[in-house]
């Protein structure tokens, strides 16, 4: 078939793998493949690439537009243009680096189905190599870090704008070909980003018997994709100051590791630390081309079916800001100081939102203004959800963004006006806003399959309690509850904070055989929760322990044929390749009143 009839751009493969830049390019697709993604649960996407005149297999499409492969989008020997692109070298064990095109954003121009074949008569593009690529450096370059060759010598200079630099002999990163962040892996250790920095912690430091130290952390941006970077005892000196949120940075030479998820919300799998070697530089030119900070926002009505400790972003007015409150923490005696804010938004919900420290020393509530925050972590207390920021999140007062002018147009024409329903307030089962099911509903319906699970409630008889393992030794500070490792010489680790501690608290997590009508279910709940189910709370329940080991068969055995109405979340968990169904777990319990149970009577009469 001709190849100008779909006006292929002919020859432009051989000048973007040689590190050229052709504007939209059409190409076609020869084939595509899916492959594995590592610990991602995202899919992605290897495809073979023609021009008419040349081929690659070094092609890949960015996980945001897989939803464009197959069902009327990418299939074999469909016409494509691309309309963004950027070019990565990478490593290819035994062969030298090779160039791989990452698509970012194209539009399907004719199907495949209707092309029906390949177009020309392309050959492979054999030399896709970066040798030719890698810019001489010119031994005057502006950088900042450090490197461990003898004769590199990092000295302290000042730019034509004033501004403090460090000249780093002989390695200038604006000069180096730049990957995106979604193409870093630890296996491949040659690599120069380009990111904007959209936060950055304060500096935290830590005590223990091992030594002391300090660490902060920065969250990287570029148009691929996030990631985190963390930098620890002397990186902190060298770094803090010099890197500013908002700007636009060159690095390179960092660690690699799987991410803590616990600690971040960022879309990446793995996340960065500093090293001796770690070189930063400031990009003065062309830093619009890096977009700004990314936000998944969620509803504040949206919040109540989280899962506590997962971290969101989230937009609404301050309504209300309570005055400042200081008191002393009572498992390390250090003084604390709070504000609590009532969030609101459009979908008439308010939620409780807590600031901490010099967060919440230095907030202003008047005017009610609108907050914008990554990075919130969900809570729970009563029954009722609220969210609070951690150091590592950012939060935003009246930015101009799009939401913020929306929110605040709303509420000053009638959100002002408002009653709101409060997902914070203590709840009772009258309050579940999730349907009523059986156990035997929730497995016909297969339930689970959502990305955060699915919820439901259930009325339901305790049948057993498992004594086992149901009471715990947990990190004694108030926002974790890790369990604890006992050193045997009167103290305790949490490998979670990275610190050790001369006392703990006891936490329950108790397995429990839950019967309806229709049949039985194993769940598992929380110490709050459990304490509701036993009538004791966790330290009661250690303390008894501790004087009788054997007692926790009678202290469960007490809770048998109680009857409660629970709020549970089911969600499908993948463990090596097959999906199961993770035992529910309890997210809110109370126990069977007839003011409770009296809107499903007839349910229960059925």
């Amino acid at each position: 078939m001709a190849k100008n009839n779909y006006n292929l751009s002919e020859g432009a493969l051989q000048i973007i793998m040689k590190g050229g830049d052709v504007h939209q390019p059409v190409m076609q697709v020869l084939g595509s493949k899916k492959i594995n993604s590592g610990s991602s649960d995202k899919e992605r996407y290897r495809i073979l690439l023609s021009d008419g005149k040349n081929s690659i297999s070094f092609a890949m499409l960015t996980t945001q537009i897989n939803d464009k492969v197959g069902c009327g989008g990418i299939s074999t020997f469909s016409v494509i243009k691309i309309d963004r692109y950027i070019t990565s070298v990478i490593n290819n064990t035994g062969k030298g680096d090779t160039r791989v095109l990452l698509i970012l954003d194209m539009n399907v121009i004719v199907p495949g189905e209707e092309v029906g074949q390949k177009i020309g008569f392309p050959t492979v593009l054999t030399d896709t190599g970066s040798n030719d690529q890698t810019p001489a450096s010119n031994g005057n370059a502006s950088g900042y870090g450090s490197s461990t060759t003898a004769n590199t010598v990092a000295a302290k200079t000042s730019t034509a704008n004033g501004s403090v630099s460090f000249n780093i002999n002989g390695v200038n990163l604006s000069d180096q070909l730049t990957h995106p962040i979604s193409s870093l892996s630890p296996y491949h250790n040659k690599w120069v980003i380009k990111a904007r920095v959209t936060n950055k912690s304060a500096v935290r430091t830590w005590s223990n018997s091992r030594g002391e130290g300090k660490l902060f952390s920065v969250d990287l941006l570029d148009e691929s994709g996030e990631i985190r970077l963390t930098g620890f005892k002397e990186a902190v000196d060298k770094f803090y100051d010099y890197i500013q949120v908002d700007k636009v940075y060159y690095i390179s030479k960092c660690q690699l590791k799987p991410a803590n998820k616990q600690f971040s919300a960022l879309k990446n799998d793995y996340e960065m630390t500093m090293t001796l070697d770690t070189l930063i530089q400031e990009c003065t030119e062309d830093e619009k081309s890096v977009p700004t900070i990314k936000y998944d926002f969620v509803t504040i009505d949206q919040i109540q079916n989280f899962e506590v400790n997962t971290i969101i972003d989230v937009v609404g007015v301050a309504r209300t800001v309570s005055e400042l409150q200081t008191f002393q923490a009572r498992s390390t005696g250090k003084e604390l100081k709070k504000k609590e804010i009532m969030l609101v938004d459009h979908t008439k919900t308010s939620v409780a939102l807590t600031l901490w420290g010099t967060q919440a020393e230095n907030f202003d509530g008047s005017n009610c203004p609108v907050l914008v925050i990554k990075g919130a972590r969900v809570g729970e207390f009563g029954g009722g959800k609220n969210i609070s920021t951690l150091s590592s999140s950012n939060m935003k007062i009246n930015p101009e963004m799009t939401d913020a002018y929306r929110l605040r147009g709303w509420y000053d024409g009638e959100g002002n006006k408002l009653d709101y329903s409060n997902i914070s307030a203590k709840s009772g089962a009258g309050n579940f806003s999730t349907p009523w099911l059986s156990f035997k509903e929730v497995q016909d319906q297969g339930l689970g399959n959502a990305e955060k699970g699915d919820y439901y409630q259930v009325m339901g008889t305790i049948l057993l309690i498992r004594s086992e393992n149901a009471i715990y030794k947990a990190c004694p500070t108030e926002e974790c509850n890790k369990k604890v490792i006992d050193l045997e010489n009167g103290m305790y680790r949490c490998e979670k904070c990275n610190r050790e501690f001369p006392n703990f608290k006891y936490r329950l997590l108790a397995s429990m055989n839950v019967g309806d009508w229709s049949g039985n279910q194993w769940v598992s709940m929380f110490s709050s929760e459990v304490e509701k189910v036993i009538g004791m709370t966790s330290q009661e329940v250690g303390e008894q322990i501790e004087q009788n080991p054997e007692s926790m068969v009678s202290i469960t055995e007490k809770a048998n044929f109680k009857q409660f109405i629970m709020k549970c979340r089911a969600k499908m968990e993948t463990y090596n390749t097959p999906r199961q169904a993770k035992i529910p777990m309890v997210l809110m319990i109370n126990p069977i009143s007839n003011a409770s149970v009296s809107p499903k009577s007839n349910m229960l009469e059925d």
